[in-house]
């Protein structure tokens, strides 16, 4: 599960991450996870230099797959979506990648839980380039 926005300023939730429930924190050691989170945040870089042309549009082709076999199918799906926040994890008035139950309704809710210190920071460096984004368009 990641949060935030692409790129330097997503935040993988590796805390929440594991194998047949076992946290990859156990299986893992920080060096390697470090690596993970660095190639995540970089990933579409990587596909983009791998094809030479075009854009990075595998992943997201994918994610609009998934996101719509959950509305269609009302699977009740958890996701990782843009969705625009209300007070969730103490943000407001913009949209942030946040995990959301996908459903017939679309968007039925989004999941909030309490977020360790380095995640609130991540998550506001996240925020701040949001509004960068949103004032360099005018919104």
């Amino acid at each position: 599960m990641v949060m935030g926005i692409h790129g330097d300023n997503m935040l993988p939730l590796i805390r929440l991450a594991n194998v047949s429930g076992v946290p990859v924190t156990d299986l893992l050691s920080a060096e390697a996870l470090a690596a993970i989170v660095k190639r995540t945040q970089h990933g579409g870089i990587e596909i983009v230099n791998h094809l030479k042309t075009g854009s990075a549009f595998y992943t997201p082709g994918l994610a609009a797959v998934e996101m719509a076999e959950a509305i269609l199918f009302d699977q009740k799906r958890v996701l990782p979506c843009a969705a625009y926040v209300e007070g969730e994890f103490g943000f407001s008035g913009c949209f942030l990648g946040v995990p959301v139950v996908l459903g017939q309704g679309g968007i039925e809710r989004i999941i909030e839980f309490p977020l360790n210190p380095e995640e609130k920071v991540a998550m506001a460096e996240s925020e701040r380039a949001v509004r960068q984004q949103m004032a360099a368009t005018g919104l």
